[in-house]
């Protein structure tokens, strides 16, 4: 195989083309007004204001990770957005995504007011109405939904901070079981189940890794500096630059990759393999945390017979990787322990059998002995909030009560009040009844086992998300009811029938975040301005709606600060003692073992951690992880790989006025050999091509050696099919929509999509 053979220092660094600390200072442009809000004033204002300054708390909406930001208005007009020093997250910092907030808000393509449909579906034809002429439109066909097929003919996608008053309350209690969130089928499911298999919890929305006293990080297909999660960057800077020991498993030399002591470019679908051949190391050189596993974990012996066959020596042809690399990076990591840590990554779904993987990066570092322990991995904690007081949900699940996060994913799959389980089969496929939220899709086609016909998608980009393109199409064309919440005209909106502009982040209160954390802690959002044009802010439409489809006793506060402050007296707190807090109320946390006071923090069965799962052998499932060979790319095809760029988030930021500045089109990522052997080289631009025909494009060449020559990479997000979005309409190539396959996981219900190929073609 020809590929990249390159020799990585102790500290090496990458030169990074993207100024992302030059958005930190930005000040007005009257030459842009659509970046700097001047528009707003006709482009008459000066470049500068006097009136008053006005502060407002609030956390970022740019990205999921929703760090706290101190927000800066003068004249209506947003000025500047800083981290908040008081937060837990951002310490005062903020990443490029953050910085472009201002620019977010000020996009002129925003949607600016509500609209019904008046063309076909996907024609994107619409006619401009009041807030009570759309609401009052949908509430109808929503009513006459339920009263035709039931509650649960209706269904709801949600994404983004906002989604609680959606997925998680107005679904509850509405009755409809089918709510779902991309964030758990298409991203985390996996490491959750896996997490609770092996230690009875779940990671949450931050990784538990104790940064400050870690001495060795193992990052398997993470991309720290691409993936830009805000405290991760800071707290992976500190460890590494006070000499932390760094492992990258990754077929492309990331950015990240570039700060390692050890890289190994493995062949993709192969991680389980190297990972067992790791615990074989561990084990059988006797490297393991003796005591911790004697006292914390069940089942060592089983575990042990299980991978003495997995060597290096056997791992080594499968993985492209020599037998000496794997076993010297075995000793590197247990050399640290306990405070040498596998770091769980966020985007999970690759091959279809990526719970079991993520289960053997959970027993490493059992037998590391780092849960619970400093420098290894600490216990995260809810922080005490109560929910705000409501009858009975028609389904049962979390309303953002006392251990729920807006935007985390309830453990137990919901019921509706008829007793039908979700449309997707999860409760009896699926291990804890996941959310497979790209399963809903086929019951709104077939309707079978019961119809699906209505359809709310909130800050939900479909068609960038949910593989299968072709599919979702159908089944949008097949629902009576569509209904799209959004702040741009993104791709799926011209498939909506009500269309209704949401407020952005700056614009509008929104539910607490209260996280799950080392310290837990609660942040709240707050308007810095009024909304723009005739723009609402979701908790506002979803209260609108449950009104009239007669869910008044559910929403019985007439504003936000009413329900925000009503939940906020159960901790003896209030908006206005918030802001005099700095925005934040951070509460104890128990992160280490010793704070339980010998009491177990393990919620399994048997109160350990479980190395051999009752629960899978039950289930029918290998009780610990085998290695499970994936289909290789066809003759003449690549294995298509996606990630993230550090100022875009998904596919929600590529029009943004100041992020597309700095990276407006991907490129496809090629080894130089085989670009080479095909005829292409850097600057090209081709078509990619799936192995079911399926194209997009196009897509500039990237050749390099920093990448195998079995894969191509792209930057997820572009290649959007929308006139509405100027900057992102048409601009490089799509990875879902070259995603026609996807391989269910059939323990958590998550797509792995990582099982498709392209081959690059000069013209479609």
């Amino acid at each position: 195989m020809a590929r990249a053979q390159l020799k990585i220092t102790r500290r090496t660094f990458l030169k990074s083309g993207t100024a992302a600390g030059t958005l930190a200072a930005v000040g007005l442009r009257p030459s842009n007004p659509a970046r700097n809000g001047l528009a707003l004033a006709n482009g008459t204002a000066p470049w500068y204001r006097r009136g008053e300054i006005k502060t407002t708390y609030n956390y970022c909406d740019m990205c999921p990770w929703r760090c706290g930001v101190v927000v800066q208005s003068v004249d209506g007009v947003v000025q500047k957005i800083d981290g908040n020093q008081a937060d837990p997250k951002s310490r005062g910092m903020l990443c490029a995504r953050g910085q472009g907030g201002v620019s977010f808000a000020y996009d002129p393509d925003r949607l600016q007011s509500p609209m019904i449909r008046t063309g076909e579906r996907g024609e994107g034809k619409f006619r401009e109405v009041t807030w009570e002429e759309a609401l009052d439109y949908t509430a109808s066909k929503i009513n006459t939904l339920k009263d035709t097929h039931g509650p649960e003919s209706l269904a709801v996608f949600g994404h983004t901070s906002g989604e609680f008053w959606f997925t998680d309350y107005f679904a509850q209690a509405f009755g409809t079981p089918n709510a779902a969130k991309p964030s758990s089928s298409l991203c985390l499911s996996p490491r959750e189940e896996a997490a609770i298999l092996t230690y009875g919890l779940g990671v949450g929305g931050h990784e538990p890794v104790d940064w400050d006293e870690l001495e060795c990080l193992t990052l398997i297909g993470s991309h720290i500096g691409e993936d830009t999660r805000n405290t991760v960057m800071q707290d992976f800077s500190a460890a590494w630059s006070r000499g932390a020991s760094v492992i990258v498993v990754d077929p492309r030399f990331s950015s990240v990759a570039a700060k390692a002591d050890h890289w190994l470019p493995i062949k993709p679908g192969t991680d389980t393999a190297l990972l067992l051949a790791w615990m074989n190391v561990i084990i059988t050189e006797g490297l393991s945390d003796a005591e911790y596993v004697a006292e914390w974990t069940e089942g060592f012996d089983a575990l042990a017979d299980h991978v003495a066959e997995f060597t290096p020596e056997w791992a080594a042809p499968i993985t492209d990787l020599s037998a000496d690399q794997i076993r010297t990076t075995a000793r590197v990591m247990a050399a640290s322990k306990p405070r040498s840590v596998i770091m769980p990554g966020r985007h999970v779904v690759w091959y279809g059998n990526d719970t079991q993987r993520m289960r053997a990066t959970y027993l490493i570092n059992a037998l590391l002995g780092a849960y619970g322990r400093h420098g290894g991995m600490y216990f995260s904690k809810s922080p005490y909030l109560e929910a705000y007081p409501h009858p009975p949900f028609a389904v049962a699940g979390s309303s953002g009560g006392c251990s729920a996060e807006p935007g985390e994913e309830s453990d137990e799959l919901p019921l509706g009040p008829t007793g039908k389980a979700r449309a997707d089969g999860a409760r009896d496929t699926f291990l804890r009844g996941s959310t497979a939220m790209q399963e809903l899709i086929d019951p709104m086609i077939s309707g079978d086992p019961y119809p699906i016909k209505g359809l709310i998608v909130y800050g939900t980009n479909l068609l960038n998300s949910v593989p299968n393109v072709p599919r979702t199409i159908e089944a949008l064309k097949a629902l009576d009811l569509v209904v799209a919440i959004d702040v741009l005209p993104q791709e799926h909106v011209a498939w909506a029938d009500v269309v209704l502009p949401e407020a952005t982040y700056l614009e509008r209160y929104d539910e607490l975040f209260a996280v799950a954390h080392k310290t837990p802690y609660i942040a709240m959002r707050e308007p810095a301005i009024e909304p723009l044009y005739d723009t609402k802010p979701g908790w506002w439409m979803a209260r609108e709606l449950g009104l009239r489809v007669g869910l008044d006793s559910f929403f019985r506060w007439e504003t936000a600060e009413e329900y925000l402050n009503t939940r906020l007296r159960s901790v003896g707190s209030s908006l206005e003692k918030m802001r005099d807090s700095g925005g934040v109320i951070i509460q104890a946390g128990k992160p280490y073992l010793e704070d339980f006071e010998g009491a177990s923090p393990f919620h399994t069965p048997s109160e350990k951690i479980e190395f051999y799962s009752e629960q899978l052998a039950e289930a029918g499932h290998d009780a610990m992880p085998v290695f499970e060979p994936v289909e290789e790319p066809p003759d003449g095809f690549f294995r298509l790989l996606y990630g993230r760029h550090p100022v875009h988030t998904f596919a929600k930021t590529q029009n943004t006025p100041l992020l597309n500045e700095l990276y407006s089109e991907n490129e496809v990522w090629v080894n130089e050999d085989a670009a080479s052997a095909a005829g292409f080289s850097s600057g090209d631009e081709v078509w990619l091509e799936n192995q079911d025909g399926a194209t997009s494009g196009p897509i500039k060449v990237k050749a390099t050696q920093r990448i195998r020559d079995d894969a191509v990479f792209l930057v997820h997000g572009f290649g959007q099919d929308s006139p509405g979005l100027t900057r992102a309409h048409g601009v490089g190539a799509s990875d879902t929509k070259l995603q026609t396959r996807y391989a269910l996981d059939p323990i958590s219900g998550g797509a792995g999509m990582r099982v498709n190929f392209v081959r690059l073609r000069k013209e479609v």
